[in-house]
């Protein structure tokens, strides 16, 4: 038994001192849910001191009882939380197989009911109110985690692509994190004074003190505990879905709802290519619009919610036939067993031949528009190539903060692939001018973008405009490359062709959402396709069975 000294001052923020924490965080149970949980937990009676769990280690959740629970960062030896008698400990990492990224430490006097967390997620399959309230205060705590910079995970470094991948892996995943750049001499000194950071290049510092050195993101999602969820080699399940997109996500949700075993495996980030949307203002009962992470985080909660297992970041890199389904191959060599697969791996931008643009990636040129990258145009230009509806929700987003958009099209009219109601706000708004027939031919800057140029062919002339950022949505290609071992039938383009209930060449594998040949490229179609072909799928394998 650990005992830790508990320290003189103790409160950051308490689960009492409701304040900046929102209500939703810490609700008052009723007498049903709390019977509920101790009907399925175990009472403890740590010394005062006693370290209940430690950072880094599997985590269930804890009803303090009597006394409280100080939830320690270890990197700092820093009381962040102190959990009060009537309030539980956890948040959303712990159903999703997560590590604790805080110790958990016992007060004088304190009793708590521990209920394991596969225990947990049986009570919220069977109980809607359960449910219902313990996943809003989940969501809630890791919203304000991911506000206040609190988690104990910290990303160092400059102000580069390697940093801003490492942002934009944690920003789409809502991983809670702050970042301490060099430029920064108090805050990088600060930090140093904790542990041991690299003269040069990316560092992440984890809650465990560990100190990673130019890490990739599966080295992060690796020590965070993300990226493998209850899945060993040859582990079977009723259907993989390829890809967390909108599609994969419905899929998801309608899929374990009704009792299958369903896993998920995304290479990116939950959410897919949507996920990186600013606002969707055109998606069924959101009249003042959703973000793209907004409507990633409802559904993944869903998902968890009903049993989904997500991998991610974890790509398939191949598919074979086997005699009781297929075989999924991962790219880290696991291979997964499925009755059925759906193929919802999407699209990707297509990615410009212009010379030096590969180089500044992530340094000034973008394919996509979240806040993280709106913070690099604040006051100054930002350029947007491309005329469809993504093009145009990420120049009104973009336009919050920059000094003026230009958004290049090479026709003549943004109405002929964008959204009417988008293209009339682009059209008005003060800040955003849109060039017409207008190509982009070079870019400039050596360590970050400084500007660019375009050809005006309208006016046969050459503009060149100083600029913090480009932001590329030239269309996309279908992600396919791992599915030409199977035999798959695709179109000239790649993308996967589909006959009734989207059913594909090869019974058994389905594709929906953006990536299956003549799909209506919209959310809400991608959605709808995801939702239905789960009776599709039910069907197939009751087919199976009656042999």
């Amino acid at each position: 038994m650990s005992i830790i000294p508990v320290p003189d001052e103790l409160t950051h923020y308490s689960s009492r001192r409701l304040g900046e924490v929102d209500e939703v965080a810490w609700p008052v149970l009723s007498q049903q849910a709390l019977d509920l949980l101790r009907s399925s937990g175990e009472e403890l009676h740590p010394a005062p001191g006693e370290l209940l769990w430690d950072a880094g280690d599997p985590t269930d959740l804890h009803l303090v009882l009597t006394g409280g629970v100080l939830l320690v960062d270890r990197r700092e030896d820093r009381v962040v939380f102190v959990i009060e008698a009537g309030d539980f400990v956890g948040e959303l990492g712990m159903l999703m197989g997560q590590r604790a990224v805080f110790q958990g430490v016992a007060m004088e006097d304190t009793a708590v009911l521990r209920v394991r967390v596969e225990e947990l997620r049986r009570l919220v399959e069977i109980s809607g109110e359960l449910s219902d309230v313990l996943l809003s205060a989940l969501d809630a705590r890791r919203r304000f985690l991911s506000r206040k910079g609190e988690g104990g995970l910290v990303l160092a470094g400059d102000d580069d692509r390697d940093l801003h991948r490492l942002q934009d892996f944690a920003e789409r995943n809502q991983i809670p994190y702050r970042t301490v750049l060099r430029s920064n001499p108090s805050a990088w000194s600060e930090l140093a004074q904790t542990c041991a950071l690299p003269e040069t290049g990316t560092a992440v510092v984890t809650a465990q003190r560990r100190v990673m050195t130019a890490p990739t993101t599966r080295d992060l999602a690796t020590a965070l505990g993300i990226d493998l969820w209850g899945i060993a080699d040859d582990s079977r399940c009723d259907l993989l879905v390829v890809g967390a997109g909108p599609a994969g996500l419905a899929a998801a949700v309608y899929g374990a709802s009704e009792g299958l075993d369903v896993v998920v495996v995304e290479d990116v980030a939950i959410g897919g290519q949507a996920g990186s949307s600013s606002r969707i203002e055109n998606y069924l009962g959101f009249y003042r619009g959703v973000s793209g992470v907004e409507l990633a985080r409802a559904a993944m909660l869903q998902a968890v919610k009903f049993g989904t297992r997500l991998l991610s970041p974890r790509s398939v890199t191949g598919l074979s036939e086997v005699p009781d389904g297929f075989r999924v191959r991962l790219d880290d060599e696991h291979d997964v067993l499925a009755s059925a697969v759906i193929i919802a791996s999407g699209v990707r931008y297509r990615r410009l031949d212009l010379p030096g643009l590969a180089d500044l990636e992530g340094r000034g040129v973008y394919y996509a528009a979240s806040q993280l990258e709106a913070n690099q145009v604040s006051g100054r230009n930002a350029v947007v190539v491309g005329g469809a509806n993504s093009a145009g929700q990420a120049a009104l987003f973009l336009a919050r903060n920059a000094g003026h958009v230009h958004v290049l099209i090479r026709r003549d009219d943004l109405r002929d692939t964008m959204s009417n109601y988008l293209a009339q706000r682009l059209t008005h708004h003060e800040r955003i001018t849109v060039h017409p027939r207008c190509e982009l031919t070079s870019v400039h800057g050596s360590s970050r973008l400084s500007g660019l140029t375009w050809h005006d062919r309208a006016r046969d002339r050459d503009v060149r405009l100083d600029a913090a950022a480009l932001f590329l949505m030239i269309g996309a290609d279908p992600c396919t490359p791992w599915l030409h071992d199977i035999g798959v039938d695709l179109d000239a383009k790649g993308f996967v062709l589909t006959h009734d209930s989207f059913a594909t060449s090869i019974p058994g594998l389905f594709a929906v959402g953006d990536v299956r040949a003549d799909s209506v490229k919209r959310v809400a179609s991608a959605v709808g396709e995801g939702s239905v072909v789960i009776s599709a799928v039910h069907a197939y394998l009751a087919s199976r069975r009656t042999f």
